[in-house]
């Protein structure tokens, strides 16, 4: 039912986008694909788009914050929500300043998260090297570098005290 414009009329570019916002936040790339997938014209979009912008209703910094708080508290790690946030059309600079702002708000412990997201996931290190292999895939699919996979591996099941 929200998504159908109100009776007699058809829905504007900013009505779309005013639903769509009032439900989570998009970047602007998100918003300009699902405008255009409802057929309204370029010009219009771009027009609607600057104009949301302007007045603060979108936000690509908002929404690369709110994504990257989501995927941390996801256990995923810094590789995939980069990769995730330049397919949803966030550029590098509005990345760097996700990740600062995660880091100075003190959310994004990579090497703890990659420890938590291993103990969540497995019971212990693994005996065998097929099953520290199989926690190494694990955690690089979630994202997560070399040297944080490592750390993990090695101070997964830890207690807190012995991690520094």
């Amino acid at each position: 039912m929200l998504d159908q414009p109100a009776p007699g009329r058809d829905a504007t570019p900013r009505d779309d986008a005013i639903r769509l916002l009032a439900r989570r936040e998009y970047s602007r790339a998100e918003l300009l694909e699902r405008l255009s997938a409802r057929g309204h014209d370029a010009a219009d979009i771009l027009a609607c788009l600057d104009a949301l912008a302007e007045e603060g209703l979108q936000s690509d910094a908002r929404f690369a914050e709110s994504f990257l708080r989501s995927r941390i508290a996801r256990g995923q790690g810094p590789r995939k929500i980069r990769a995730e946030l330049e397919r949803r059309g966030i550029d590098r600079d509005g990345i760097r300043a996700a990740f600062a702002e995660s880091g100075e708000a003190g959310e994004a412990d990579w090497f703890a998260l990659a420890c938590e997201t291993l103990a969540r996931r497995f019971s212990g290190p693994g005996d065998t090297p097929r099953e520290r292999a199989r926690r190494e895939r694990f955690l690089a699919g979630r994202g997560f570098d070399f040297d944080q996979l490592r750390h993990a591996l090695d101070h997964a099941w830890d207690s807190p005290a012995d991690q520094d």
